[in-house]
């Protein structure tokens, strides 16, 4: 009888009895990601505020950079060189080149260059990068 009382007990839990998986949408992760880019070492803080893990939000975060994340694509900057007439533009005869002589050349990841005239329309370059790099 005495082993009866020294034995500690067990307690059972079924699935039913924990908390589920939460589910987060895009958005929401989109939300939350663009929230902790706000900042010195948001991180923790903003994992913290919404309930997450710090290495969760560390995977989005590289899922966003990635552009695997949602639909949006993160800002980038693109090596660009300004040319006149064939040769390279030095900045102080840059102001003194007229929009239809300067090319601007734009490198691009997928290892593709594009030269575009200098005066071109952002809305206009933007699709024919679209086209061209897709990714």
């Amino acid at each position: 009888m005495s082993d009866f009382i020294n034995c500690s007990q067990i307690e059972v839990l079924s699935a039913t009895d924990g908390v589920r998986r939460r589910s987060w949408s895009d958005d929401d992760k989109l939300r939350i990601v663009e929230e902790s880019f706000i900042g010195h070492r948001q991180v923790t803080a903003t994992a913290r505020r919404h309930g997450i893990c710090r290495s969760l939000l560390t995977t989005w975060r590289r899922q966003y950079r990635n552009g695997e994340l949602g639909s949006s694509r993160p800002m980038s900057f693109t090596p660009l060189s300004v040319t006149q007439s064939g040769t390279t533009a030095q900045s102080s005869s840059f102001s003194s080149c007229p929009p239809s002589a300067c090319q601007i050349e734009i490198a691009l990841p997928n290892g593709r260059r594009l030269i575009v005239p200098a005066g071109v329309e952002p809305a206009a370059l933007a699709r024919v990068l679209a086209v061209v790099d897709p990714s």
